[in-house]
């Protein structure tokens, strides 16, 4: 890791940061982004800070520091662990839901971008349409931090690499995953995820349900590096057959209510339950990003057999987000 930690006192005070990473000063949009290397060093430092939280080490990577937190979505995990994320870091964050800021009034993004980048360290948005995370990006001074679209989802699918780490082992290479249910930014961050990883991951979703088909090229060209194996295919017992790794998501997303029955219907055979399982490695964990609808894309039985591990995974929010926001905007 290119981050220089000093302690004294018996490890509880804590010098000044080094921040020498290459992500110093960049958005972090998608995995797809990330070099191999900063992927690994994302992953590690998150694996820090969790000992240091733990541990009652301070880590006020960003003393005086504030990162605006745009949220054209609400969230309950997204907002509370950067909210308290940054707290921990020794900053400050400040919740901007479309009531407060004049883009809910029709003011241009790249106009918002580029006023809050005088104002503050970093920004964290989470939104609707991905051009609106990127068009931030591209206007603003300041790093910005996609904290979900509706393409992507990659601070979710770190956090649960490093979950894959803690009950799988720091190499993930060659391990089997499993992702069942909607084609959506879950599943399309997770092959950027594993393709990033190494990780072999078999994506099964009903006709018309597939993952986005630039995503999945430009995946498939990450894995060609990393020898991860990458495919899609509807029969999700095929998928799950001997995974490590089994992982799910609503069926219907944010702004989808409207066809929750419908869909309903059409994912019924994508259930995550011991049916289902009964074909996966005997040693598999579940992950879920939640909130899950038990008794819709996964069983209550099978969520309580691995609750440790999804409430584990909802923890590393926190740390992961904290890592991305030292080294981007340290």
């Amino acid at each position: 890791m290119n981050m220089i930690f000093m302690y004294e006192d018996m490890g509880r005070k804590m010098a000044k940061t080094t921040n020498t990473s290459t992500l110093k000063g960049k958005d972090f949009l998608s995995i797809h982004d990330l070099t191999t290397d900063e992927f690994r060093e994302i992953l590690d430092l998150a694996a820090d800070l969790k000992t240091k939280q733990k541990c009652g080490i301070e880590h006020k990577y960003l003393e005086g520091k504030t990162l605006g937190m745009i949220f054209e979505k609400s969230s309950t995990r997204t907002r509370v662990s950067f909210e308290v994320g940054m707290y921990q870091l020794g900053g400050a964050a400040l919740f901007l839901s479309s009531r407060d800021l004049q883009l809910g009034r029709g003011e241009p993004i790249k106009d918002t971008a580029r006023v809050l980048s005088r104002y503050l360290d970093g920004i964290m948005i989470r939104t609707f349409g991905h051009e609106r995370a990127e068009e931030l990006a591209k206007y603003a001074d300041v790093p910005v931090i996609n904290a979900l679209t509706d393409l992507l989802h990659p601070c979710q699918v770190l956090t649960d690499m490093l979950t894959i780490c803690e009950y799988k082992g720091k190499n993930l290479k060659g391990l089997k995953m499993a992702y069942v249910g909607d084609g959506n930014n879950m599943a399309q961050s997770y092959l950027y995820g594993c393709a990033k990883a190494g990780i072999n991951l078999t994506v099964a979703t009903p006709e018309g349900y597939a993952p986005n088909d630039v995503v999945f090229e430009n995946a498939m060209r990450d894995a060609k590096e990393s020898g991860a194996v990458l495919s899609l295919t509807k029969d999700a017992k095929a998928a799950v057959r001997d995974a490590d790794i089994v992982a799910t998501d609503t069926w219907a997303s944010m702004g989808q209510e409207a066809e929750h029955d419908e869909r309903k219907k059409i994912f019924s055979a994508y259930q995550v339950n011991e049916d289902l399982l009964a074909n996966a490695s005997s040693r598999v964990i579940v992950l879920h990003c939640l909130p899950a609808y038990r008794g819709e894309e996964i069983t209550d039985e099978v969520f309580e057999k691995n609750a440790q591990i999804i409430f584990d995974e909802a923890e590393n929010r926190l740390h992961v987000q904290k890592a991305i926001m030292t080294l981007t905007m340290g």
